[in-house]
């Protein structure tokens, strides 16, 4: 039975460790609680904590990825964007918040947070308040609307999951391609496509 948990903090830790969009880790939370009938809110606590050290990992590695990757320019404009959040101080820590609690991959945030070599620990206190409340919801609705496992599967591929994957791509997309610094600097909304090395 300890091997079944073990597979929800795996399976939370592979989804959010990664640097692109992929399904959130609710969804493997509710049907590896659903299909092994575990303890849900000791599925709720290991799926977060295998969320939060993904997420943390993500951040370590990311900037020296998007350094390997991207252009000196494009990382010195997500750097801009980085500070100008850490300047806002709580406000900053808000924005985080709400928007770990939004029905939006946070994939972006961490790629931005790692690219701007913000230290995780700027990032992970919001985001784990915002991720606990969110999971949890999000854990307690699949378990009440699951009534059966197949019914779940199917429901993994619905207009949601398919709204969250393309607005993570439009995320990474406006994070990449929108010259911040021309934005906020400016006021000027401009678009690089040549960030790569």
């Amino acid at each position: 039975m300890w091997w079944q948990y073990l597979l929800v903090f795996i399976s939370a830790f592979a989804v959010d460790v990664v640097p692109f969009p992929l399904p959130p880790a609710f969804t493997l939370m509710v049907l590896l609680q659903v299909l092994f009938k575990l303890n849900i809110w000791a599925v709720i606590f290991i799926g977060v904590a295998g969320s939060i050290l993904g997420r943390y990992l993500l951040t370590l590695y990311i900037p020296k990825l998007s350094g390997k990757i991207f252009k000196p320019s494009k990382n010195e404009d997500v750097q801009y964007l980085g500070k100008r959040l850490k300047e806002k101080g709580w406000k900053g820590q808000m924005v985080i918040l709400v928007y770990s609690l939004l029905p939006l991959p946070t994939t972006p945030l961490f790629i931005a947070g790692g690219m701007a070599k913000m230290k995780p620990y700027y990032i992970i206190p919001a985001f784990f308040v915002g991720k606990l409340i969110s999971d949890t919801v999000a854990v307690l609705l699949g378990k009440y609307a699951a009534e059966n496992t197949e019914s779940l599967i199917h429901g993994m591929v619905n207009w949601k999951s398919i709204t969250g994957l393309v607005a993570g791509l439009l995320l990474l997309f406006a994070l990449l391609f929108i010259d911040w610094r021309a934005l906020l600097q400016h006021k000027k909304f401009k678009l690089r496509f040549n960030i790569w090395k």
